[in-house]
């Protein structure tokens, strides 16, 4: 394989099979990743450290584009499909893969959170205003606050809340 030419594809995987994936195609000597967080687990009688996947339901594979690899990899145990647009597999960013590597195993605090553009549907999950819908509008300069508009009594109030407390809604 063409190491210059190889590229990190995400593979979409069936729930909690990650590191049966990544086990396939490591016996089928194709380069995979699994990023994974360290998270303390409550058990009945103890706390415990575990590693979970960062992207539940994703296994990166890095490899040169050819047909005989490609079907290897779909026709492991597990794997839904490849990550692709319009039928074509997309290849991921280096430096993003680059990146998750970094924080691949850390026990740093990562919170997976759904992707939020001005205009989505959030709600308030936390503090005095907890359980408000609005509408997110923009990231507020440098700081972790965002502003949301809040419908109430047909007025828009705008809000700056922590990013933290704020969660996407399906519309």
């Amino acid at each position: 394989m063409n190491q210059d030419a190889a590229k990190w594809y995400a593979v979409h995987t069936r729930s909690r099979f990650e590191m049966k994936v990544f086990e396939g195609f490591s016996g089928k000597s194709i380069e995979a990743f699994v990023p994974r967080i360290q998270v303390m687990s409550r058990r009945k009688d103890r706390r415990k450290k575990i590693l979970i996947p960062l992207l539940p339901g994703y296994v990166f594979v890095h490899f040169d584009m050819n047909p005989e690899v490609y079907w290897d990899i779909i026709k492991t145990t597990g794997v839904v499909r490849m990550v692709s647009f319009r039928g074509e597999p997309v290849p991921a960013k280096d430096e993003e893969v680059a990146s998750l590597m970094i924080l691949d195993g850390t026990d740093r605090t990562v919170q997976n959170r759904a992707y939020v553009k001005t205009g989505d549907k959030v709600m308030i999950m936390d503090g005095p205003l907890k359980g408000l819908v609005g509408f997110y509008l923009r990231r507020k300069g440098q700081s972790d606050k965002v502003v949301v508009s809040v419908e109430l009594l047909k007025r828009s109030l705008a809000v700056e809340i922590e990013d933290w407390a704020l969660e996407k809604i399906k519309s």
